[in-house]
């Protein structure tokens, strides 16, 4: 009997629509809108810079666009273009804001764009962002002093490496400045931004911000504090050789305080930089939360909250 009663509850599945069996936990009333960092893109040759995140979102309601800016300039020139892009999606959808996400140096990014049009984000969430700057690119300052041969050799090879990736993820026309990129990731530059643009920062180093700002947007941040999570992932290597420059649990770029935005979710995730953004391929930490689900819990949070 109870098999015949189980036959008949798949025959009724089956034959129920598909948009009735399809999930809403992702479904936010706004928007997801994903931000890369330095030397990032949108996707080439069909892969993700987050990597299988905008899919997953999308499957389960949420309306996810992924843009693209400048893979290296200055912060506020990064965030002048998103919003250009956020106006486009505005256009598009009909939806009054956004939710925007941002990695690494895509948090200070989108902090510029719900800064200056307040009334177009919904909210700000900052994953491994450099919110108050970087060792790593302190350290790098210091070896190519401004306005110096080392310099401009320096900002001339690495613009050309963003104006490749550029080319490659058809995004040609974006201007690249490398130094001014490097520039705003360091401690100095951080500071001087969170000056100009204090929403959701802490009032203290690794401190808590505010989650509701009186902007009327709402912050948050999470990030990593494993450099090394698995051994057939090539960029661990890398990234835990890195990480030894900065003298406090970081995830092999930035550090866990430096990541704090607004409400914290979570700051020691067993995730270094790129697995942030379930890259690479997707290989992580064996025994932690897979980051599309972080993702995934995180836009339930702002469907939730009514974001």
């Amino acid at each position: 009997m109870k098999l015949k009663s189980a036959y008949l509850l798949l025959l009724l599945i089956s034959l129920l629509p598909f948009s009735a069996m399809s999930s809403s936990y992702t479904k936010t009333k706004y928007p997801i809108v994903l931000v890369h960092g330095l030397f990032g893109y949108d996707d080439i040759f069909g892969m993700d810079y987050f990597y299988r995140i905008p899919d997953s979102l999308s499957r389960d309601g949420a309306q996810v666009f992924v843009v693209s800016v400048s893979a290296a300039n200055s912060s506020e020139v990064r965030g002048e273009q998103l919003l250009l892009q956020v106006e486009d999606i505005l256009a598009l959808t009909g939806a009054e804001k956004v939710n925007l996400i941002g990695h690494s140096h895509g948090g200070p990014t989108t902090r510029y764009a719900a800064s200056v049009m307040p009334e177009l984000i919904a909210s700000v969430t900052s994953v491994g962002g450099v919110n108050w700057g970087s060792p790593v690119a302190d350290l790098l300052r210091n070896q190519i002093p401004p306005g110096a041969l080392p310099e401009y050799l320096v900002g001339s090879a690495a613009n050309s490496f963003a104006s490749l990736i550029g080319i490659i993820s058809g995004n040609s026309g974006l201007p690249q400045n490398s130094i001014d990129s490097l520039d705003s990731l360091t401690t100095a530059g951080a500071m001087e931004f969170n000056q100009k643009y204090p929403e959701g920062m802490p009032q203290n180093y690794c401190g808590q911000g505010t989650m509701l700002e009186s902007n009327g947007v709402a912050y948050f941040s999470w990030s990593g504090t494993r450099p090394y999570t698995n051994f057939f992932d090539p960029v661990d290597g890398p990234l835990s050789i890195v990480s030894l420059l900065i003298n406090e649990p970081n995830d092999g770029l930035v550090s866990a305080c430096s990541s704090h935005l607004g409400y914290v979710i979570k700051d020691n995730y067993k995730m270094n930089h790129l697995d942030e953004v379930n890259q690479t391929l997707g290989i992580h930490h064996l025994f932690e939360t897979d980051p599309i689900t972080v993702y995934r819990k995180h836009a339930n949070r702002l469907k939730n909250m009514g974001l």
